[in-house]
This record gives C-alpha cells, sequence and structure tokens, in this order.
C-alpha cells in the first residue's frame, strides 16, 4: 500500500501554513506606535503630517492590501495622499472596479448591464480624516484605522476587504494639521494647552475650507473633488468631524430638518440606514453619548458631506467629541436637562443612551471614530450590490426625470465672458457634463451664437445641475409658531449665476444643435487686440480678469490711466472707468500675451482721449489681521493674490509702528467690532497674542485717512469704521429681533449708482452674499471730529450712497424675514474724511470667494485710490 497524507491532515497543514504566512507578513508590517512613538489617541501626544506621511508609506511598502498614490498638492506645497485599501486580488484590478463605479454612477447603460455590473463590482466607500486641523483626532485615528484593515483577519475584515474598495484620505489639510500639532506642542504644560492658534489653520480659509466645495477655490478642494466626481464615484462618502455637542459622545444620522428638495429620496433614506448601523454597533459596544437630528440638515450645497447627495452618494458626516489630546472630566452632577432640545434621560429617540459624565480621553474620540467607520464598512460589504444598483438607479431617474427644464443655455455674449467660463468649470470640477455650440442654433424661440454652452439635464448628475443654477427657497422654519427663526445650519441661498453675474437661461423644451462635449476644463476663447495703437489701448472694467491684467501691466512698468468720462474713439464708444494703458516699450507684446492668456479684447487707440484720467501707480495693500483668526481676513487675501495685487498683512502694532502712507489702501475684513478693537483678553492667549487694535491703532487708522489714505470694511467691520470714526451713518437692523429681521446667507439685490467711480464695470443690479449683514441710514447733517489735540473742529462729511438694497425684489435666493426693513437701504458708502476716504460694504463683497459679481466693487475701491492726473 501507498503511503498517503490523509486530507483532512493535508488541510489542516495548509491551514496552518497559510496562518504562520500571514502571521509572518503581519509581523513585518509596521504599527502607528512603531514609528509615532506611541499609540493613537495618547494622552498630550500628536502626530504630525510627516510622521503620518512616514507610517502610511511604510505601510504601504509593506502590504499589498494598500496602494498609496498622491492626488494633488495643498496650498503650502505639501502632497496630498490617497490609500485604496482593499483585498490583494482587488487592488489589482483597481481600473476595473473604478470602471464599474463610473458607469453605474453615469446610469448611461441599460439596467440588465446594470445589475450584472453591481453583481460584479465593489463597493467604493471614501473615508476621510476631515478637514478642520482644530478637531485633532481625526488625522491620529486613520493611522490605527488603515493598519487595522490591512492586518486583521477578523471574518468581519475578510468581507470587507473583498467586497469593498476603500478609498482613505488621510488628511485633507495637512498644511492645518501641522500648524496646530507646532501649537499644541508648543502650548503643553502651559494655561494655553487647549487653545487653538491665533491664526487660521488652512492658510487662506481656516474652517472654510468645508465651505468650498461647488467653488473649488482651493487646490485642496479640487483633488479631491475630482477624486469624487469625476474619477471614482464612490456610493458612500463618509467625512469625519470633531464637534460634538456637549455631554455626548457623537453625533451621527439622522440629520435635522430641512432637506433640499433636489436630493433624491434614497440619498436621505441611504443616510438615515447607514445612521441606524452606526447607532446600533455603538449600542451593543456599550458605547452610549450617541445623539442625532441636531444641527446639522441636509438643505446647503457646499460642504463636503453635502455636495455628494448632488451626485446620488450617501454623504455621511460624525462629530466625535473630545477633540483635545489634553484629557477633560465632565461632573455628573453638571449633566444638563437637555441637549439643544433633546432630552437627556433616555427618553429620546434621538437620545437613548445618554453619556453620564466622567473622564474624557482622546482615546475616547479615536475609538467613537473607529467604530462608526466599521459600521459603515460593514454595511457596504454587506449590501455592496444593492448600493451600486441604487447610485444607478437614483441617475437613471435623474436621466429620465421629465418635468422642469429641458437644458440650460450659457449665452456666448456675457456682461463678463470670463466668469461664464469659471461657471462652466466649477460644473466641470462637479462632474457634470456640459457641451459647447459649433454652430448658431434656436432653442425655445431665442437664437444663440456658436461658442454658447448647453448643460443638457437628462444626466444622473441633474441634482447637481439644477441646485447650482436654480433660485433657492428657504422654507419658513420657526423655533415655535410666530417664534424666532430656526436657523440653516449654513447658507439659504447661493445660486451661481446670480452670484457670478453670469445669463444663464433655462429651455423648457427640446432643441437641435451642434456641440462638442467639454472635455477636461473649458479654455478660454483668446483675446484680440484690435486696431492701430500709436496712443495705446483701451480695456473694458466689465470683466474681472481686466483687473489682473492692468495689475500685471503695471507691475512691468507699464503707464496706465481710467477714464473718467466716456469718450469715442474713430467709430467705437468707450464707457466711463475704461482703462487705457500707454502704448510704450514692451507693452504691446505684454498686451498680446495677456489678451491670448486671459481672453481679453484691448483696442487700440490712435489719440490719447482728450478726456480726465485717473492715474494707476503700483501699489500695496495692507489687509488688517487680528490675532482673533478671522476666515474673512483670509479669503480677502487669497482673492487679491489671484489678482495680482501687492499685499501685506497688518497685525496690531504694525499699524502703530509701521508708515501706512507705504499703502494705497488698508482692508479691514468682516470681523465683529470688540473683537478688532480688543482680541483677546489677558489671559486667555500667551502676552504677545492679547489685545487689540485699541486706541493707538484707531488713532494710526485716523491720521492715516485724514492725511489722504482710503480704509475699506466689510460688513461688522463696517459697524467698527462707524463708531470708531464717528460717522454719520446707522446700522438699522442693529438689534432688532430675529423673528422680525432675518436674512441668514442669502442673495439680495441692489442697485448700483452708476455715476460713482466705485461701480465701473458694474451692471445697473447685481447680487450680493448678505450673511446676517447690514444696512445703513444716513444724516448728511451729522458732523465728525477731525484733527488733533485741541485743534480739533467739527466739519461736514461728504457722504456717497455707491449702491442700495432694490426697493423691490429683494430677495433672490435664499430666506429673508423682514426684509422690508432694509429696502432702499444703503449697502455701499463712501465717506470722504480729509483728504481720505472710507468705503464701508454692508456686506462681504468677496464671501468664500463666490460672489463673482461683486468684485469690482471691490477692486475699484481700491484703484480710486490712486491720484488723478491727465495721462496726456
Amino acid at each position: 500500500m501507498k503511503n498517503f497524507i490523509r486530507p483532512t491532515f493535508l488541510t489542516g497543514f495548509i491551514c496552518c501554513c497559510l496562518l504562520l504566512w500571514q502571521l509572518r507578513a503581519v509581523a513585518q508590517i509596521p504599527k502607528p506606535v512603531d514609528v509615532f512613538g506611541f499609540e493613537p489617541g495618547a494622552d498630550y501626544k500628536l502626530a504630525d503630517y510627516a510622521q503620518t506621511l512616514d507610517f502610511y508609506s511604510r505601510l504601504d511598502n509593506a502590504s499589498d492590501r494598500v496602494k498609496m498614490v498622491e492626488i494633488g498638492r495643498s496650498v503650502q506645497g505639501r502632497p496630498l495622499m490617497l490609500m485604496f485599501i482593499s483585498s490583494e486580488k482587488n487592488l489589482q484590478q483597481l481600473e476595473q472596479w473604478r470602471s464599474i463605479s463610473e458607469q453605474l454612477s453615469k446610469a448611461k447603460i441599460e439596467e440588465a448591464t446594470a445589475r450584472q455590473l453591481a453583481g460584479i463590482g465593489k463597493a467604493i466607500v471614501w473615508v476621510d480624516a476631515g478637514l478642520h486641523a482644530s478637531e485633532k483626532a481625526c488625522a491620529q485615528m486613520i493611522p490605527e484605522l488603515a493598519y487595522r484593515m490591512v492586518t486583521e483577519e477578523t471574518l468581519e475584515m475578510q468581507k470587507i476587504r473583498e467586497n469593498v474598495v476603500t478609498l482613505v484620505m488621510p488628511n485633507m489639510n495637512p498644511d492645518g494639521l501641522d500648524i496646530v500639532t507646532s501649537w499644541y506642542r508648543s502650548m503643553l504644560g502651559t494655561p494655553h494647552e487647549t487653545t487653538n492658534p491665533p491664526w487660521l489653520y488652512h492658510p487662506y480659509v481656516g474652517h472654510d475650507n468645508n465651505r468650498d466645495w461647488f467653488m473649488n477655490n482651493m487646490p485642496e478642494t479640487q483633488a479631491v473633488s475630482k477624486q469624487l466626481y469625476e474619477q471614482w464615484f464612490p456610493q458612500i462618502v463618509y467625512n469625519h468631524h470633531q464637534t460634538a455637542p456637549a455631554w455626548t459622545r457623537i453625533f451621527i444620522p439622522p440629520f435635522a430638518n430641512p432637506v433640499n428638495p433636489n436630493i433624491h429620496p434614497g440619498v436621505t433614506t441611504g443616510v438615515n440606514q447607514v445612521g441606524v448601523a452606526m447607532a446600533n454597533r455603538f449600542a451593543m459596544n456599550n458605547m452610549p453619548g450617541v445623539i442625532s437630528q441636531v444641527s446639522f440638515d441636509m438643505w446647503w450645497n457646499g460642504g463636503m458631506r453635502t455636495v455628494p447627495y448632488f451626485h446620488n452618494q450617501i454623504g455621511i458626516l460624525t462629530e466625535t467629541a473630545q477633540p483635545s489630546p489634553t484629557p477633560q472630566t465632565y461632573k455628573m452632577e453638571s449633566k444638563p436637562k437637555t441637549i439643544r432640545g433633546v432630552p437627556t434621560d433616555g427618553t429620546s429617540i434621538f437620545y437613548a443612551d445618554p453619556w453620564e459624565g466622567g473622564e474624557s480621553h482622546f482615546r475616547d474620540a479615536v475609538d467613537y471614530m473607529l467604530v462608526s467607520t466599521m459600521a459603515v464598512l460593514d454595511l457596504a460589504a454587506t449590501r455592496k450590490e444593492q448600493y451600486l444598483f441604487n447610485i444607478y438607479q437614483m441617475g437613471k431617474d435623474a436621466v429620465q426625470r421629465k418635468e422642469g427644464g429641458f437644458a440650460y443655455i450659457i449665452p456666448a455674449e456675457q456682461w463678463d465672458k470670463g466668469e461664464a467660463v469659471n461657471l462652466v468649470n466649477i460644473l466641470r470640477m462637479g462632474g457634470v457634463e456640459v457641451q459647447k455650440a459649433s454652430k448658431d442654433f434656436t432653442a425655445n424661440g431665442i437664437k444663440y451664437t456658436a461658442g454658447s454652452f448647453i448643460v443638457y439635464c437628462a444626466q444622473a448628475f441633474r441634482p447637481y445641475v439644477v441646485d447650482l443654477l436654480e433660485r433657492q427657497v428657504y422654507p419658513d422654519l420657526r423655533q415655535y409658531p410666530g417664534g424666532p427663526p430656526d436657523a440653516p445650519y449654513d447658507i439659504a441661498g447661493w445660486t451661481l449665476p446670480l452670484q457670478m453675474g453670469v445669463k444663464v437661461d433655462k429651455i423648457p423644451s427640446s432643441f437641435s444643435a451642434v456641440t462638442e462635449e467639454i472635455k477636461g476644463r473649458a479654455a478660454v476663447t483668446p483675446g484680440q487686440v484690435l486696431g492701430k495703437a500709436s496712443f495705446g489701448f483701451a480695456l473694458s472694467p466689465n470683466e474681472n480678469a481686466a483687473v489682473k491684467a492692468i495689475n500685471i501691466l503695471l507691475k512691468s512698468g507699464a503707464t496706465v490711466g481710467i477714464a473718467k468720462e466716456s469718450f469715442t474713439s474713430g467709430k467705437q464708444r468707450f464707457g466711463a472707468g475704461t482703462y487705457l494703458i500707454e502704448n510704450t516699450s514692451g507693452v504691446r507684446s505684454k498686451v498680446l500675451s495677456l489678451a491670448r492668456e486671459l481672453g481679453l479684447q484691448f483696442t487700440g487707440l490712435q489719440a490719447s482721449p482728450m478726456i480726465p484720467l485717473k492715474q494707476l501707480k503700483p501699489g500695496r495693500v495692507g489687509i488688517y489681521k487680528s490675532w482673533r483668526a478671522s476666515m474673512d481676513e483670509g479669503w480677502t487675501r487669497w482673492l487679491l493674490e489671484q489678482y495680482a495685487f501687492d499685499v501685506d498683512t497688518l497685525h496690531d502694532k504694525d499699524l502703530v509702528q509701521k508708515d501706512l502712507k507705504l499703502y494705497q489702501t488698508i482692508i479691514i475684513p468682516d470681523q465683529e467690532k470688540a473683537a478688532i478693537l480688543n482680541g483677546y483678553k489677558a489671559g486667555d492667549m500667551p502676552q504677545e497674542y492679547v489685545g487689540g487694535m485699541g486706541k493707538a491703532g484707531v488713532t494710526a487708522l485716523k491720521n492715516y485717512v485724514e492725511q489722504g489714505g482710503s480704509l475699506i470694511t466689510f460688513d461688522a467691520a463696517s459697524d467698527f469704521a462707524v463708531e470708531q470714526f464717528e460717522l454719520p451713518l446707522k446700522n438699522i437692523v442693529d438689534k432688532v429681533p430675529s423673528k422680525d429681521f432675518y436674512i441668514p446667507g442669502s442673495l439680495l439685490k441692489i442697485n448700483i449708482d452708476k455715476k460713482s467711480a466705485l461701480t465701473y464695470g458694474m451692471p445697473q443690479t447685481a447680487a450680493v452674499s448678505f450673511n446676517k449683514s447690514r444696512a445703513y441710514t444716513l444724516d448728511k447733517s451729522q458732523t465728525a471730529p477731525l484733527g488733533k489735540g485741541d485743534m480739533r473742529e467739527k466739519v461736514k462729511l461728504e457722504v456717497e450712497v455707491v449702491a442700495s438694497y432694490a426697493n423691490k425684489d429683494l430677495l433672490m435666493s435664499g430666506w429673508a424675514l423682514g426684509e422690508e426693513k432694509i429696502t432702499g437701504q444703503a449697502a455701499v458708502v463712501q465717506v470722504k474724511r480729509g483728504q481720505g476716504k472710507i468705503v464701508l460694504f454692508a456686506f462681504p463683497p468677496q464671501f468664500r470667494g463666490q460672489p463673482r459679481g461683486t468684485y469690482k466693487l471691490f477692486f475699484n475701491a481700491i484703484y480710486d485710490s490712486s491720484e488723478i492726473y491727465a495721462l496726456n
């Protein structure tokens, strides 16, 4: 008889060999503690970005279950990394799973094919470490999550690796991680250990990096949006955060009302389904303090977890407690009876297992995040076929929807052609399909020229198209009948054509047009330089891009003026505000280059127009920057840099110590007057960051203005200027109860006084972003102090209303209560004081880089500070 090995022994032998191989492989994979020197979530410890990247690189090199790629660069140049975690076999077929996800998401295939692909495909789930660097545990949790997903051999984890391709984004704000980590380490052991830095933790936009998800202004947002809406099309997007309500451990879905009606109900119910899975997993792990249905709604389009809704993706946000590595104690006897209206006695379905208090540690946050993430991944693995087919079905519903418009047309003829192209590219960055007409065509009885853009509604991302291009009508929600408004989570209205000053026509019925699909991004049509230019060139002020061109020309040494009156050259008439560039040595080649690059048209002038001109000089703009970090300051700084202005930051001491005459304009961005004047109180921050502008800073600004300087203030900072400069203005909605007047983040119409130099290039009306902002009344008979010491005297102030809130049809998009209180009142005011001037915006004209239609009011205010002279 031949010797043989019994099958059961052979099977056991093979299993033992496999187990030994797996144990040996796992032993070679680094743990986070091996790289950091401490466990993720350890008290008083933070790993910086370099440490986390070191760990991820080692993990990538040690395991075939993870693949890491760079998808972009941060504002400060740090690499933005994305990890794919799945089974070894799945990672070898990544393109197949990506292609299946794209086909199902775009919903252009037949149902039978979709069902087949859903059966063989893998669920695509995005998990990230959030964006807000002050929410410190998120970035510390991801290394442990990645390690567990790669090494654990539980049946659940094997199922997840087999059925899910997890896209793990270790950090969407690496600059902020290092800013906050450096600050925490430097403050460790001091009274300021739990403070955040006195500067933005995203170098430009701070917390607003989670308010940039339809504009995609920041490079980090652009890189991630490309993965979500042009590359991978995940079915679930999980965005971690860390601002749980006090006395809870974590906020999870369901979210609060209202729900945006453009969102497919399959998304809303899908979000609820994930929330239930999370809640059940916490309950079974005896982890209390899980709350739902407070604060965070499903209305706003613009956040990391909300934009996915309009792409038929399930967007998840959780807010976990304990963002600091420094432990905190909650005394049990201090537990409140309610949390944001929800009882804490266990009788609420949305807070059924209350947390009773005690010690709270950084590791608690890591543990809660790991459990919630596992709930998402397990659900995706269990129901992967359902999620894959559902995203197809929701996309198909959007394609086949009959009600509403057939298409949106962005005509080639625009007030600002550059912003029309920018609007197209905002849609493209959101994965929207856009066509460009190759020939003239007619739609809805209107003739359109070649070059017009067409956005057909029959596409899977129709909800996104409609939501960005149509007006929002926010429901009138009150805390109780007749009571104060129930505030939106963020803003109530954001309609992009209104904000950007772009004409968009909604076409209700079908039409035919010869088109080419825009691939990638739409390019501006290269501009031209027309006619002979014996004297120089004329450039219309209508386009925002003209400002960038002028600043570049000024820096190159060109002589540039602004026409203060309209004029005629040959057969062409030019309006007041036209830029005039002398054709001196080297200017023509520069003009030709800018025309091509920016899509601008320059017109040659044979002779100098005999009109008064304002000379523009290359100068510097100073932006006041409080130690109470202001996102509006960051947005302002970013915007000015985008348009080639030279910008300096002015802190409190700079106002007193620097020669302010170096600045053609000083800007105070939107910030409450108390924060500007007083800053941090003693003891709240290290001494060098205590205090605000103070009386000395105010005096320096007054002297600067009286001696010919120009001061520009935005929104709340305008109240500061009114008070400190004793201006004859009053904010008429100051202290008005919210039940009587309330306009949160909505678009309002303003009427423009075209006689003002601040309105060059502006149409007669514009949409402004009103965010609990201001409206001013005037008292021209009032006087204000001018001069110094005993020489102070009373003088009349020259007040010019540049723009006013419309008398009718004021609300353009969003929500307004009591809007009649501000109709006809001043929205932009210029006050001449001494030899200088103050320009007060009652609203933020550059809010989050969105209202492109009001940029020119701001730019003109800067230019208007220059000296007047005759160019000829």
